[in-house]
């Protein structure tokens, strides 16, 4: 682990996120948060945008992708209820006799390291964990851990990026956070066809018909205002797929053992493979947006909510 020197104090560093996300959208909102970023001057200094949107929209894979764009290396935190400050900056741990050794985060290796930082889920912490970053947000650009007795300048190439979702389950920030992170990028549902090719992208292995049929439903539920997104709609796929192979498995099992057995490959067949993984995925509720399908039968537990 890569370590470096403050103010005599050793710190380690976080390793960068090197993930599979590939953003398949709007052109529009890519360019947006470049804009954000850019310095048009050397007085000038970088926004920090928040790329605001339902769950499951690709928000943290436009900002990925984004940073890569760049050729920044990308440093993502997952911000929760718990989150506490020290979390965010330099946390203390007990390495080998009792010594303490001094972590950085995710945010503070990207302030050092010159990376993208991303916040994700950022609305879900805490006014106090937030404030925390607020010198970080400003033209400081510096945080303070307290727990190391150290103070960090950020690195000029830094960049800053939260992304927040659009639900109930939130913290309402305080105005000098929302002062700070600018300016907002509304993330939307993507279009039929966006949604078709993001469906092929993740599942590459699935046949036309399959992904067809889930941008259909979607489709239907996006007219209706409901939530769901190209993530459940992959989630629906990828358990449809599962459920099909097993099936098709079994029966030639059970033509090889010399029984007979049909796979389940009809149209049939994959409709209600497909009923069925909408209702074990999102619930019975969401069966009305598959309409025109086939719908399973029997008894079903709906998904913890």
């Amino acid at each position: 682990m890569e370590t470096v020197r403050l103010e005599g104090i050793e710190v380690a560093l976080a390793h960068p996120d090197e993930l599979a996300l590939e953003w398949t959208g709007r052109q529009d909102l890519i360019d947006q948060l470049l804009a954000a970023w850019l310095v048009v001057e050397p007085r000038d200094l970088p926004l920090h945008p928040r790329l605001v949107g339902k769950p499951g929209v690709g928000k943290t894979t436009l900002a990925y992708a984004a940073a890569k764009r760049m050729g920044r290396d990308v440093y993502l935190f997952q911000a929760t209820l718990d989150t506490r400050p020290e979390d965010l900056l330099i946390t203390p741990v007990v390495a080998g006799e009792g010594r303490i050794r001094y972590v950085a985060s995710s945010v503070v290796t990207a302030m050092i390291k010159g990376g993208v930082a991303i916040l994700d889920e950022g609305n879900r912490m805490s006014e106090k964990s937030w404030a925390s970053l607020a010198p970080l947000l400003d033209a400081r650009r510096t945080i303070e851990s307290i727990v190391a007795g150290v103070k960090v300048k950020a690195h000029p190439d830094f960049c800053f990026v939260t992304t927040m979702n659009d639900d109930a389950s939130t913290f309402e920030l305080p105005e000098y956070v929302h002062s700070r992170l600018t300016p907002t990028i509304l993330v939307d549902f993507p279009d039929e066809d966006e949604e078709l090719e993001i469906l092929a992208n993740n599942l590459p292995f699935a046949p036309e018909e399959v992904l067809r049929w889930v941008t259909r439903f979607l489709t239907r539920a996006h007219a209706a205002d409901e939530a769901y997104t190209v993530r459940d709609g992959i989630n629906v796929a990828r358990y449809a797929l599962k459920r099909l192979a097993l099936a098709r498995e079994r029966a030639d099992g059970l033509a090889a053992g010399g029984a007979w057995g049909a796979a389940e490959d009809g149209p049939s067949q994959r409709d209600v493979r497909l009923a069925e993984a909408v209702r074990a995925v999102l619930g019975d509720e969401a069966l009305r947006y598959a309409a025109g399908e086939e719908t399973p039968k029997g008894p079903f537990r709906p998904r913890a909510t």
